[in-house]
């Protein structure tokens, strides 16, 4: 969680699907606890939402970021949930109070690119309608692509289908219920035009397959977001990490991350998903050759080895100094 926190109350919250199975989708309209408006955000961005203590979980924000006066999130009932999803159905309500923090973006929209291309899988649609959203505000022209299990699991579908219907902007959506075809990435990589951007939000074994499809397109133009770390944890140990502000050099053992060794030693680093996935532990790096084990850094930034996510990564060097 981060370090700065926001209370807010649940002003309306709907359901799409059966309540109580998994696949069951809530969505949640979150308000200033004293009416004010919220922090502003970009397309794309998260807010880190405190289910109980000890158990925070990161959820993108499906609003357009010209509504200041709320968050909206979109919570899947993940029937493998350690506690998340399966708190935020059976015990939030409207009218009850959550903690949550400030948004952050790590998914960044490009706004000048000539065209756009959207694709979501599941509940993966929530950042990508942000996007889409924004993009109408901004009148650039893009499509969008989406893919669930079954047409009653697709969150937002009736808004976006209406909304984009009305702006004339190419809409595809696939069912996999009933022997329905996945969204064929190969085919819309290959159509679309030169110079486009592509982001992507999904399962995993969806977003491996993007990446593959966008290969040719190049790194700068195939974005995505995951909703879960790629990597294991780094937890090799036997080097040192020395905070260059706070002072003090500290031993990382084997068996624990940089953020767990710290901790042992009484510092906080603010911190949320502790798998690399919402960037609320990144450090600045002054020396020394990070591990990256990340899914918020691009290769070009791991390359650049000038910040690291402590919760997940490790060290190649004897040594780390961090701006902390």
């Amino acid at each position: 969680m981060s370090e700065t926190q926001l209370r807010v109350r649940v002003h309306e919250l709907t359901e799409v699907g059966q309540g109580g199975q998994a696949g069951c989708v809530r969505i949640l309209d979150l308000r200033a606890e004293e009416g004010s408006d919220l922090p502003p955000f970009e397309a794309g961005a998260h807010i880190d939402i405190v289910a109980r203590e000890g158990l925070v979980r990161q959820y993108s924000l499906l609003n357009a970021p010209s509504e200041c006066h709320r968050y909206v999130v979109a919570i899947a009932l993940d029937a493998t949930s350690r506690g998340g999803s399966k708190h935020f159905h059976d015990w939030v309500e409207p009218d009850d109070v959550l903690t949550i923090s400030a948004p952050r973006c790590h998914f960044h929209l490009n706004e000048d690119s000539p065209y756009t291309v959207l694709i979501a899988g599941g509940i993966g649609v929530t950042p990508v309608w942000s996007m889409a959203q924004r993009l109408l505000a901004l009148g650039k022209p893009f499509e969008f692509h989406y893919g669930a299990r079954a047409r009653s699991q697709a969150a937002l579908l009736t808004e976006i289908e209406a909304t984009l219907g009305a702006a004339g902007v190419r809409f595809e959506a696939r069912f996999e219920d009933n022997g329905g075809a996945r969204l064929n990435l190969t085919d819309i990589f290959e159509a679309a035009p030169e110079g486009a951007h592509f982001y992507a939000c999904g399962p995993s074994g969806m977003l491996d397959a993007y990446i593959a499809a966008g290969e040719a397109r190049g790194v700068d133009y195939v974005h995505y977001e995951r909703f879960s770390g790629v990597e294991e944890a780094a937890t090799e140990g036997g080097f040192e990490v020395e905070l260059a502000r706070t002072g003090g050099c500290y031993e990382v053992p084997s068996g624990l991350t940089i953020l767990e060794a710290l901790k042992a030693h009484g510092i906080n680093v603010p911190h949320s998903c502790a798998e690399g996935i919402c960037g609320a532990c990144e450090c600045g790096v002054l020396s020394g050759i990070p591990d990256h084990r990340d899914s918020v850094l691009t290769d070009a930034e791991k390359a650049a080895n000038t910040t690291m996510m402590v919760c997940c990564s490790g060290s190649r060097s004897p040594k780390l100094v961090l701006d902390l």
